[in-house]
């Protein structure tokens, strides 16, 4: 199966689910994580490796970090092809106000937001995916 492309059915089908771990995004500009750190994402750039991690393993090996989020996964199976599914998503926690970075998963999409308005951020999203 390669997932749903239809942004209709993907928006009623979503069916978010948010994790109860805060998560972390670290730097790495020597490109190496530290030994037992379990990072759920990483992402190579120029500058160095973005680790994204689990709160208490950054903590706990003293490394810095920027933006607790909590995790909300769309447990629907979306097509890396679909289109505009996390543009209505990103643009309806904008009018929210509301910081969104998003990640895509071989068949889900997943997004990282404040701690602080994750309640709110999944309130919207779910009365988005209510018929």
């Amino acid at each position: 199966m390669t997932g749903e492309r239809d942004l209709s059915r993907l928006q009623r089908d979503m069916a978010p689910q948010m994790h109860s771990e805060t998560f972390v995004y670290c730097n790495f500009p020597d490109f190496e994580i530290p030994p037992g750190m379990s990072p759920i994402c990483t992402f190579r750039e120029a500058e160095g490796l973005t680790v994204i991690v689990e709160k208490g393993q950054a903590e706990h090996r003293a490394v810095e970090y920027v933006f607790e989020a909590r995790l909300i996964t769309l447990t629907v199976h979306s097509s890396l092809e679909a289109v505009g599914f996390l543009a209505a998503l990103a643009g309806s926690l904008a009018q929210a106000s509301i910081p969104c970075n998003a990640v895509a998963g071989y068949h889900h999409d997943h997004l990282f937001v404040p701690t602080a308005r994750a309640g709110e951020a999944f309130a919207l999203l779910s009365a988005m995916a209510s018929p």
